[in-house]
């Protein structure tokens, strides 16, 4: 795995082999933060990583100047990885090992940008209550996304923030805003 631009450019991170993690490929993760340095000025942005495994999208959005940001992930290796791997970068992002679910429910503030990379065989019911938990407790800022990664059989575009699509082979990404009320 490795961080494709800004500070830690080519910079290769070794996760442990035993994580349960499928982490977004290289080529997906690039053609994302092409769309993304697009529509999105990086200083002063507020991120959450949910789902992170391997913490690899928190890296690259700390490369690029992101300062404020948060991975979440059920999974106590994952964080204790993603805990150490932001000490060793000094990345002022803060791990916690939680249920998605569970720490949404907890949550105070909002954010910018939302990645979340559920488990592909996360149940439908389950990526359209992210979703709705999401907005409907306005953790996406006015101007912020919700990205979701999920496999091409899943359907999530029946929620009305819904926005588009981007297919990456087998990955898909599912945008969502806020929308005018």
């Amino acid at each position: 795995m490795r961080i494709i631009a800004g500070q830690f450019k080519s910079r290769r991170i070794q996760p442990p082999r035993n994580l349960p993690v499928r982490p977004t490929t290289d080529l997906s993760k690039e053609s994302l933060f092409n769309i993304l340095n697009n529509q999105f000025e990086w200083e002063g942005l507020r991120i959450l990583d949910l789902f992170s495994g391997t913490g690899n999208m928190s890296y690259e959005f700390a490369s690029r100047g992101v300062t404020e940001g948060t991975a979440v992930d059920g999974d106590r290796a994952c964080v204790q990885f993603i805990k150490k791997t932001f000490e060793e970068l000094e990345i002022p992002f803060k791990a916690v090992q939680s249920d998605v679910f569970g720490f949404l429910k907890q949550f105070k503030g909002q954010v910018d940008i939302v990645f979340a990379d559920p488990p592909y065989d996360l149940p439908l019911g389950d990526y359209n209550q992210l979703v709705r938990m999401l907005f409907d407790q306005e953790i996406v800022s006015d101007i912020g996304w919700l990205i979701v990664e999920h496999s091409k059989h899943s359907d999530v575009t029946q929620h009305p923030e819904f926005s588009h699509q981007k297919h990456y082979g087998a990955t898909v990404f599912s945008f969502f805003e806020k929308t005018s009320s």
